[in-house]
């Protein structure tokens, strides 16, 4: 008898240790803190990936309960402030609650986070969350916060009247999130109250169970009274900005620098050990070029994604949003594309990436096709080497004529982004104008874990995204270019200059002009080492003057003004237009961009070309 007791202990524990965990999903509206309890509660021992299709992501990990050691999956959903599909982010949560989610399956419990200092405002979501008649937990989140804040919140009442259970939390604390994970033992439950999903039910509850509500905590509303004060908050703002914009490129110089001396030292390391034949060309000037021209945008990328974090952790985000949006409206976009947008003189990978922060679809795509118009910092050596060469050192007033050029040069593509985007707004994109909708959440000091943690993940995102399509194009370019010649003219890419000759020849460019486009679909920069090898101007990228007095004897004032049109407009590099693929998830709309961008390049182009030789003769 205790022979066979004791076997089916044994195949009841082999059973369930081959159950598949129970799944628990979080939801809740952004800056409530869903992803901080989300780390908290996997240890940040979490993966986030795309769900399939688009480009939404999802966080996934597992939770082991101490007492227990029951395994749940958890899966932590985009934030969002309403179910109604009208984002890719809604859209996919829906599919989720819903339980029509082949990736996720159907949720055992949901976790609806809500923000505890924000309870009137969040109400009418969580009201949403409860309709779908789905086990649910409420997390009343930042109960610290809302204890600083002397908002006092009747939780007995609010269990009450939601026919659920409701535990205060502190995501940040780890006896913070204990009577969560007491909470998930009990599991959690269907609200039986006809409960409604409107305004006015969520309002008639807020006034029953909110005992104290204070209208604005005191150092928000301080700091508010100077943040968004019509003058200074734009000033502000500015400030903020141009300093984040200095130190994606200042920090960056040095990491960026080490990066290009790994990717050198690896390349000559290998020259010196493969044979001096094809193998070695493609591994060195292929495969390690080639992903090298990728990595070495890291720095700027961690840099870049540091301060979006810290902005968005910390609450100003919002704020900077609200302050940009009636400027933005006028473009057809919404407040939130100004950083995406900002971001992009940089580079435009991290510019698309940093668009995944708007909700509307319409939105975030426009952004993403105009982003390469602003001026990436791949486009300098190019504009450094022409000024040098076609501009005098010449002064205007107290300004150098050159640095105006180059200024000009950056404007340009500003205001033609501004145009472009109302344009497409009207066309391509066109589509209701979704007013910016936001909640302005209290300030809070970000939490180093979930800002190193959201750093790794967008590092991660990166490399594999723009990586692997970038090692398959470095392959093909290299054989371009290598073959079958010894010299760049006789190679592949040179002969595809040739037959490119009788299209570029209306707007002023050589052959020598149409060889350099074709590798610098790699990475712009590489324009200026083509031009160098073309002219057998040695370490042209550092031999600036040497290869501008070269150009100076070679080419004509026209055609050299419009081959700086050209790059003002031009499709970017080609991990430009992989990102562009990746984030839109459509060739369709890459091809469009790449399409337009080439379009306006090539129409710049002439009309300098044909007016530079009009004025000049």
């Amino acid at each position: 008898m205790l022979v066979d007791d004791l076997e089916k202990i044994v195949t009841a524990s082999a059973l369930k240790s081959d159950e598949e965990p129970s799944t628990v999903v979080l939801v809740g509206a952004p800056n409530a803190g869903k992803s901080s309890l989300f780390n908290g509660l996997t240890g940040g021992r979490a993966k986030v990936g795309n769900y399939p299709g688009v480009t939404v992501e999802l966080g996934e990990g597992r939770y082991t309960h101490p007492s227990t050691q029951e395994s749940y999956r958890l899966v932590d959903l985009p934030g969002i402030s309403s179910l109604a599909p009208r984002s890719a982010d809604a859209r996919v949560t829906m599919e989720v609650l819903s339980g029509k989610s082949a990736t996720v399956g159907k949720p055992s419990v949901v976790i609806a986070v809500v923000d505890a200092t924000q309870l009137r405002r969040q109400l009418p979501f969580l009201l949403e969350v409860l309709s779908l008649s789905l086990p649910t937990i409420v997390a009343l989140n930042m109960a610290d916060l809302a204890a600083r804040d002397g908002v006092k919140v009747d939780k007995a009442s609010l269990e009450a009247y939601l026919g659920v259970p409701v535990v205060e939390t502190t995501a940040t604390r780890r006896a913070g999130r204990t009577s969560l994970e007491q909470a998930l033992l009990e599991g959690g439950r269907m609200s039986p109250n006809d409960l409604g999903t409107g305004h006015k039910a969520a309002r008639e509850i807020a006034d029953a169970v909110l005992l104290e509500e204070p209208a604005l905590n005191g150092l928000t509303q301080k700091l508010d009274n100077i943040i968004l004060n019509p003058f200074v908050g734009p000033a502000i703002l500015l400030t903020l900005l141009f300093l984040v914009f200095q130190a994606v490129f200042s920090w960056a110089a040095w990491p960026m620098d080490q990066i290009d001396a790994s990717v050198g030292w690896l390349g000559d390391t290998m020259a010196g050990v493969l044979p001096d034949n094809w193998v070695q060309g493609l591994v060195v000037d292929g495969v390690i070029a080639g992903v090298g021209s990728v990595i070495i945008f890291l720095p700027q990328i961690v840099i870049l994604f540091f301060f979006i974090l810290l902005l968005e952790m910390s609450g100003y985000m919002a704020r900077a949003a609200f302050l940009m949006d009636g400027l933005m409206m006028r473009a057809g976009l919404n407040g939130r594309a100004f950083i995406p947008l900002l971001s992009s003189f940089a580079c435009a990978i991290p510019g698309m990436m940093a668009a995944r922060t708007l909700s509307n679809e319409r939105d975030r795509l426009t952004t993403i096709l105009v982003a390469p118009l602003m001026t990436c910092s791949a486009r300098i050596p190019v504009y450094t080497v022409l000024i040098a060469a076609f501009v005098p050192t010449s002064m205007v007033g107290p300004f150098n004529l050159q640095g105006l050029v180059m200024f000009g040069l950056y404007l340009m593509g500003i205001i033609s982004g501004v145009i472009v985007a109302f344009m497409l707004r009207k066309t391509a994109t066109k589509g209701g104008t979704q007013t910016l909708l936001m909640e302005l959440p209290t300030y809070k000091a970000p939490q180093i874990s979930d800002l190193v943690l959201g750093l790794l993940q967008r590092v991660v995102i990166f490399l594999r995204r723009a990586g692997t399509i970038i090692f398959t194009v470095s392959i093909v370019l290299w054989f371009m270019v290598s073959y079958p010649g010894d010299t760049l003219r006789e190679s592949f890419a040179g002969r595809l200059g040739a037959l490119l000759e009788p299209i570029f020849a209306p707007i002023g460019f050589t052959l020598e002009m149409i060889i350099a486009l074709v590798p610098g679909l790699a990475a712009r920069e590489v324009a200026v080492g083509v031009l160098g090898t073309v002219y057998a101007v040695q370490n042209a990228e550092e031999n600036v003057d040497g290869l501008a007095a070269v150009l100076q004897a070679e080419w004509t004032l026209p055609a050299a003004l419009a081959f700086l049109a050209w790059f003002v407009y031009s499709p970017q590099c080609i991990s430009t237009i992989a990102v562009a693929r990746r984030e839109t998830n459509s060739w369709k709309w890459t091809w469009f961009m790449v399409g337009y961008l080439t379009a306006l390049a090539y129409v710049a182009a002439g009309l300098t070309y044909w007016i530079a030789r009009g004025v000049l003769g």
